[in-house]
């Protein structure tokens, strides 16, 4: 039983050095650091644009005073980009992954 349960540790390690990269440690090694990538200056001002817009927007119900410019129209695909890659689909594999090898070795004691 030892064996299983080492051998299963050794497993895990594997799968977490595969699956766990959403998540980045600092540099100062206190709290981790997830990474959203834009094409250029521009887009992340939009996005950041947007984002307070919404924001406001979901706070405030007259939307019609959101700015003063003709600019507040809010890019609703480039807010889901965004969310999009802030989704840790990697780490939603190594769970997965964790589950059959908890399910084959709940099989294997059960047998």
């Amino acid at each position: 039983m030892e064996s299983n349960e080492i051998k299963n540790l050794d497993h895990l390690k594997k799968l977490t050095s595969l699956y766990f990269r959403t998540l980045k440690p600092s540099n100062d090694k206190t709290e981790n650091v997830a990474q959203i990538k834009f094409i250029n200056y521009a887009e992340m001002g939009c996005v950041i644009t947007d984002l307070l817009k919404l924001c406001i927007l979901a706070l405030n119900q007259n939307a019609h005073q959101v700015s003063g410019t003709n600019k507040s129209v809010i890019d609703v695909a480039l807010i889901l980009e965004t969310v999009l890659q802030l989704i840790p689909t990697d780490e939603f594999d190594f769970l997965s992954e964790i589950n059959y090898m908890l399910l084959a070795d709940f099989k294997t004691t059960n047998d």
